[in-house]
C-alpha cells in the first residue's frame, strides 16, 4: 500500500471529512470499516489503518521502555489515539479533542505519506510546503542517506 497525493477537503461542523475515494479504495476502507487517528507531527493529525498502526506498534516495542522519549512518545501517542468509522458516505468523523489538537477548522488538507494519512489545517499546510520547498533539495539528501551540506 503506497499513500500519495493531497486532496483538499471541507470540515463540516461535526467534524466529519470526506475520505477520498482514491484513498478509499487503496487502503481498502469500505463505509463500517475503521482506522485510527492519532497526534501527528508538525501540527498535523496522523491516519492508520488497523494493520499499518499494528506495524507502528511493533518498531515502538522495539525501543528500550527505559527511555524518557520512548516512554513519552507512547504515552502521548496511544493515550490520544483514537479508533474513528467510517460512514456510509466515506467520511470520518475527528474527535474534538484531536481536532483541537491540530488546530482543523474549515478547511482542512489530506496528504497520502506512503502507509498513512495526514490531516492538516489548510493554512498550516500551506505554510509548512512553503517553508519546506525552497529546502528541498536538501532534505532529499539528508533523507535518502546523501550527504549533508554544512
Amino acid at each position: 500500500m503506497l499513500l500519495t497525493g493531497t486532496f483538499n477537503r471541507a470540515l463540516d461542523e461535526k467534524l466529519r471529512i470526506a475520505i477520498p475515494k482514491y484513498f478509499r479504495d487503496i487502503l481498502p476502507c469500505p463505509p463500517g470499516s475503521s482506522l485510527y487517528v492519532t497526534p501527528g507531527t508538525d501540527g498535523s493529525l496522523t491516519m492508520y489503518t488497523e494493520a499499518a498502526f499494528q506495524v507502528l506498534g511493533q518498531r515502538l516495542a522495539q525501543s528500550p521502555p527505559t527511555r524518557q522519549d520512548v516512554r513519552a512518545f507512547s504515552r502521548l501517542f496511544y493515550g490520544q489515539a483514537q479508533y474513528v468509522e467510517i460512514d456510509s458516505q466515506g467520511r470520518i468523523r475527528i474527535p474534538p479533542e484531536l481536532a483541537s489538537l491540530a488546530k482543523l477548522q474549515n478547511e482542512v488538507v489530506l496528504v497520502g505519506v506512503q502507509d498513512h494519512l495526514e490531516i492538516w489545517a489548510a493554512e498550516h499546510w500551506q505554510t509548512y510546503v512553503a517553508d519546506k520547498q525552497a529546502h528541498y533539495d536538501e532534505i532529499a539528501e539528508t533523507a535518502l542517506g546523501g550527504p549533508t551540506q554544512q
